[in-house]
């Protein structure tokens, strides 16, 4: 018999990206491309039901860090678990390239510390068979992927490259410095860059404590990197800052949008230092838009937050003496001395060294994580609330919650989005027209966060199970992490669903779409530990014509590629 189709998805509702109300559609599907969409009456090589089913565009997650994952791996998890069916790389100013040889270690340190994943996984794992960000590109365009994967061009690494030692050490850059910045960022965004990042926070420090190469980087060598892709006539330009003087931090990157011309996205969260600073951005952003500016505000889907367990990189009790002795011990060690009774009661008698508390030991503020984890939780589940209740001290419930499920037991700050124990400005962060989805850091914070399953937060939190604020409409919270996050970062081939557009789709049980609680999985390079975060619900995963995933699980199809550059709408019916 012969086929109309590659593949027909049928019968599902239909929710096409674009915000329109969702309508039970079938997708037609051929050689990577869709070719139908309403009632197809041809036959598919391969079809899926979904009738009853949620079928959205793949997700578009902006600001991932698989960088170095990309280099040893197939598959782009957790990210590839969670509907992403396109990710961008290279965010925050850290990556791999360019680099001389002599400066892997120093790159690797930088990982190390900004995003938490080991040095013995990075120097074991990275293969660096280029220097150039062309080379890098071409090693990756050789590799597939159950994704597509975009990469950007990190300021720390093209600083270095550089600059060498001044460049690590954060000293002002030359003139010369900058013109030959300036030619590596017009070079990699002409072979393909998606385009430029940067960091400004002192969050993100080196293994060594050092704070990024970038931190204090002068505007004229921002200026010079921008107008770098202005030649090139293509790229975005991607910042992270701690914003501690807003209103001039915003003047400056506005300046940068008015003379290259290039769109620049900027992280935005509530931070508990300045709980209202993000109001001050969300007007300046305002004022730059409605000027004719491209800018963005890349914000995040729930609380950023840091979780603590005897598997994972800290503890409420890492500063304690006891606990020192035993941090580095496999889990089952771990286990038999801390239920050992003369060993858990000398622990809580201690203090923490040099009386280091902070976020580690932040009671009213810490959340026991449950089974099926609450990302916007009350004050009951607090260790402090807890301890109150049950009349122990904040150190043994931790400690308990810790000890439970065979030691797998994990406890949540939530340290951003947070100020005021709700969602709440994250809601007016998300539904501000200025804004979209981002902020997942896949395949970063190996051993300390795990929000690469942001998507899926998205649809289970903000269109269905919220209960303390207004959730937000399905079809725009599809539209937002696709078609906005696609064409924030000039992909015009994907994130909606219409002829002529690249097939990359979900198919989806929305009612029973829900996220596991996360867990430690030990399967990066060396051995290395990584928290990972699954979902039930995702009943298919569609890249390029082909099903990725079933029911959650790899098929072994690999169509994932290489992004270069942005992608144009195909067809004038597809670009509306």
């Amino acid at each position: 018999m012969e086929h109309a189709y590659d593949l027909v998805v049928r019968g599902g509702h239909l929710v096409d990206g674009t915000g329109a109300t969702g309508r039970e559609a079938d997708v037609g599907i051929k050689d990577g491309r869709i070719v139908a969409v309403g009632q197809v009456n041809g036959r598919g090589r391969e079809e899926i039901e979904a009738r009853g089913k949620l079928v959205s565009p793949g997700f578009v997650d902006v600001h991932t860090h698989y960088d170095g994952q990309a280099t040893w791996d197939e598959r782009m998890q957790p990210s590839s678990w969670h509907g992403v069916t396109s990710v961008i790389i290279g965010n925050c100013g850290v990556g791999f390239a360019p680099c001389k040889p002599e400066d892997h270690d120093r790159l690797v340190r930088l990982m190390e510390g900004v995003e938490d994943i080991p040095f013995p996984v990075l120097s074991q794992g990275l293969p660096w068979n280029w220097e150039s960000f062309p080379d890098y590109l071409d090693a990756l365009s050789r590799r597939r992927f159950d994704i597509d994967i975009g990469a950007q061009l990190p300021h720390a690494a093209v600083r270095v490259n550089v600059m060498g030692e001044r460049g690590a050490n954060r000293e002002a850059a030359t003139p010369a410095d900058i013109a030959a910045m300036a030619a590596i960022a017009r070079r990699a965004a002409e072979v393909g860059a998606m385009g430029f990042s940067t960091s400004r926070t002192l969050n993100h420090r080196t293994s060594d404590g050092q704070p990024t190469p970038t931190l204090t980087a002068g505007e004229d060598e921002l200026m010079g990197i921008a107008m770098g892709l202005k030649a090139a006539g293509r790229g975005t330009l991607q910042f992270v800052s701690d914003f501690n003087d807003p209103e001039a931090e915003f003047a400056m990157m506005r300046r940068l949008v008015e003379a290259s011309g290039r769109p620049l996205a900027f992280t935005l969260v509530q931070s508990p230092r300045g709980p209202r600073a993000y109001k001050v951005l969300l007007a300046a952003l305002a004022d730059a838009v409605a000027a004719g500016l491209p800018m963005k505000a890349q914000v995040a889907a729930r609380p950023v937050g840091v979780l603590f367990g005897l598997e994972l990189t800290m503890t409420p009790f890492s500063f304690h003496p006891t606990y020192r002795e035993m941090a580095k011990l496999p889990l089952a060690e771990k286990l038999a001395r801390l239920r050992d009774p003369a060993v858990r009661a000398q622990l809580l008698s201690e203090d923490p060294k040099d009386g280091a508390r902070g976020m580690v030991q932040a009671w009213d503020q810490m959340h026991l994580m449950a089974a099926e984890p609450d990302y916007e939780p009350t004050e009951e589940s607090t260790v402090a609330f807890q301890a109150r209740a049950r009349g122990l001290s904040n150190e043994a419930v931790a400690l308990d919650h810790m000890l439970s499920q065979d030691g797998k037991g994990t406890l949540y700050v939530p340290f951003l989005n947070y100020a005021d124990g709700s969602l709440d400005a994250a809601y007016e962060m998300l539904t501000d027209p200025n804004t979209v989805p981002g902020l997942s850091d896949g395949g970063a914070h190996v051993g300390m966060i795990c929000d690469g399953s942001f998507p899926t937060s998205l649809l289970t939190h903000w269109t269905r199970d919220r209960t303390r604020g207004p959730k937000l409409p399905l079809e725009a919270v599809i539209r937002m992490q696709c078609r906005d996050t696609a064409e924030s970062v000039g992909l015009f081939d994907r994130g909606r669903i219409a002829v002529g557009l690249r097939a990359d789709l979900n198919v989806i049980d929305y009612d029973h779409l829900r996220l596991r609680a996360p867990e430690v999985a030990y399967d990066l390079p060396a051995g290395g530990r990584r928290l990972i975060q699954r979902a039930d619900g995702y009943v298919a995963t569609i890249v390029a014509g082909d099903v990725t995933y079933r029911d959650g699980e790899p098929t072994g199809a690999l169509p994932g590629r290489l992004l270069r550059g942005a992608q144009a709408a195909p067809s004038a019916m597809a670009a509306e």
